[in-house]
């Protein structure tokens, strides 16, 4: 009989694995701001103290980036946040407006930032959009960041928290969960937030148990009250009774178990039963992950992301220095294939080094990025290029061109190619081209995957943005969260399309998204088609024992089962239980 003090609640896995432990519970509340004016006299100098608070912050956020950048792979889009944090502190609207109050109305600095933020928050909620308006909580986060430094509070939300607790909360900025140091917490549940969410990946690569989307998670929870989150199911156990804690305990033993024997699968070749090969690949979010991923058993790069490159820097990195970087990893891999994305952030991340050149997006994620910007901007796509061709003399690599959604673009890319060959040769660099695909992350590249093929040599399929931009939702929007599933009908059709005009043009397909890590995923993706595979060396082990334990057949019938389904429901119940096994 359960202890009438034990409470589940219900919300979404964000980031697998069980913690149990001491309750930590972070009160929300607001920053208390003063309000007063000051003498004409003092503008200067109250202005000057809020170029100084900036300065502290962005000397703080500065120092997250570089705790977020060293962690494992899976950390890529906190980075990036942190880099747009850092922006917001650099003559943005922020900073000008506040600036503008302490001037015109003279008020003090908190104040001045207080009501530029209203004002920000105010204008982003007026355009109807979720995109927008979570935009605006992140002007919110910043700003409050700001004030706090202005009163010289030195704010950390788990400083006091015990070894091995569970934090829960409403809610988790990105950038106090850059301040989570794995080991002194065992994991977190928070009231908001989705499985895409900036906290949501800060988990994962920190190798966190983490649950999001709890309704009433606090209510009711002390401090020191023992907790339970089971980041794979969704739910934490408040309270939770004898029996169900020695459930939990074992459940923790025999993961400890099963990631031992996981280990000792390195050297083992991923192969099903019946001798199908299958291509495990790493994706890299900075070079210093290319050791995991050779530990981890990778047999190449499937995914290198360059952001690293470009980001917190007022200059663009030239092709001599982008060449250094790749070139050490070419050899690092030692004839393991590196598979080189070229950029893939907005002009808005790259507003300084381009001048005004390229003008904000109002919605960045349909706005001008990736290979949109390489194709307007063709010098800093040209540069790019010679750099992957120049580090491809030390061994193979391939170029992965990103949001594609035309055959257009490809010939384009093509074409600029073959020009910067043709100059390397004119400078005496003898350089070949190495194979070129393009990712599979917009829908109407999969629906003209038969057409891409012919001026393509593979295809890299992104499932996280091909369910994004398939579904129509914002991964990382709490109200809407709930919807976002890389197991939707409409998603896999689009993978199997792509897949068969892959086979049909015998070029190779991969998938480089989320649900490549996801072990449960192996038996669907092989029985649709894909041979490769590319994630985060985290998850690779456990992909590779799913597919030395099923054979081919099995995974064509249950691809062929799961794509009779019409109904997410009956889809999600068949992933969860798996293929039949004799």
């Amino acid at each position: 009989m359960k202890n009438d003090g034990e409470r589940k609640v219900t919300g979404i896995g964000i980031a697998p694995g069980v913690a149990i432990g001491p309750a930590f519970v972070i009160e929300q509340s607001g920053v208390p701001v003063p309000e007063y004016e000051i003498p004409v006299a003092d503008v200067a100098a109250e202005t000057k103290r809020l170029h100084g608070a900036i300065a502290k912050v962005q000397k703080h956020l500065g120092q997250l980036r570089a705790r977020a950048a060293a962690l494992p792979a899976g950390a890529e889009d906190m980075v990036l946040l942190l880099d747009a944090y850092k922006a917001m502190l650099s003559g943005s609207r922020l900073v000008r407006g506040a600036e503008d109050i302490i001037a015109r109305q003279r008020l003090n600095a908190e104040a001045a930032v207080q009501k530029q933020i209203a004002v920000l928050r105010a204008g982003f909620a007026a355009m109807g959009d979720e995109y927008l308006a979570a935009r605006g909580d992140d002007v919110a986060d910043v700003g409050t960041r700001l004030i706090r430094s202005l009163q010289e509070q030195h704010y950390n939300p788990f400083a006091a928290a015990p070894e091995g607790c569970v934090i829960l909360a409403e809610e988790i900025t990105p950038a106090d969960a850059a301040l989570m140091v794995p080991g002194r917490i065992a994991g977190f549940a928070t009231m908001l937030g989705g499985a895409e969410g900036h906290a949501a990946i800060m988990a994962r690569a920190l190798g966190l148990p983490a649950v999001s989307g709890a309704a009433a998670l606090t209510h009711g929870v002390r401090s020191g009250e023992m907790v339970i989150i089971d980041g794979r199911a969704g739910f934490a156990i408040i309270r939770p009774d004898a029996a169900t804690v020695q459930h939990y305990r074992h459940e923790l033993a025999r993961k400890k178990q099963e990631d031992k024997k996981l280990k000792s699968l390195r050297s083992v070749p991923a192969v099903t039963q019946d001798g199908t090969p299958v291509g495990l690949h790493a994706n890299l979010e900075l070079p210093r992950d290319v050791d995991a991923a050779l530990e981890a058993g990778a047999i190449g790069i499937g995914l290198l992301r360059t952001e690293f490159m470009f980001m917190n820097r007022p200059d663009l990195p030239g092709e001599d220095e982008q060449y250094a970087v790749l070139r050490k990893l070419v050899e690092r891999l030692d004839g393991r294939v590196l598979t080189v994305r070229t950029l893939d952030v907005g002009g808005e991340k790259l507003a300084t080094a381009l001048g005004d050149a390229v003008g904000e997006s109002v919605n960045p994620a349909l706005g001008l990025r990736a290979i949109r910007l390489g194709l307007k901007q063709p010098k800093l796509l040209d540069t790019q290029l010679a750099a992957i061709l120049r580090a491809g003399q030390h061994g193979p690599v391939r170029i992965l061109i990103p949001m594609v959604s035309s055959v257009a673009q490809m010939a384009q890319v093509r074409a600029r190619l073959l020009q910067v060959e043709r100059r390397l040769h004119r400078r005496g660099v003898k350089v070949k081209q190495p194979p070129v695909g393009a990712m599979i992350e917009i829908p109407s590249a999969a629906l003209v995957a038969d057409a891409l093929a012919k001026v393509c040599d593979f295809f890299a399929i992104g499932s996280n943005d091909l369910t994004q931009y398939t579904l129509a939702i914002d991964r990382g929007d709490e109200h809407v969260a709930d919807l976002y599933d890389p197991f939707h009908p409409a998603v896999l059709r689009l993978i199997q399309f792509t897949a068969a005009a892959g086979w049909r043009a015998n070029i190779p397909v991969s998938i480089c998204g989320e649900i490549a890590g996801d072990r449960r995923a192996a038996p669907l993706l092989l029985g649709l088609g894909v041979r490769d595979l590319s994630m985060s060396p985290l998850r690779l082990p456990a992909v590779k024992q799913e597919i030395t334990q099923m054979t081919l057949a099995q995974a064509l019938g249950f691809a062929e089962s799961v794509m009779a389904k019409t109904d997410e429901a009956d889809i999600r119940a068949m992933m969860a239980q798996g293929p039949a096994r004799k």
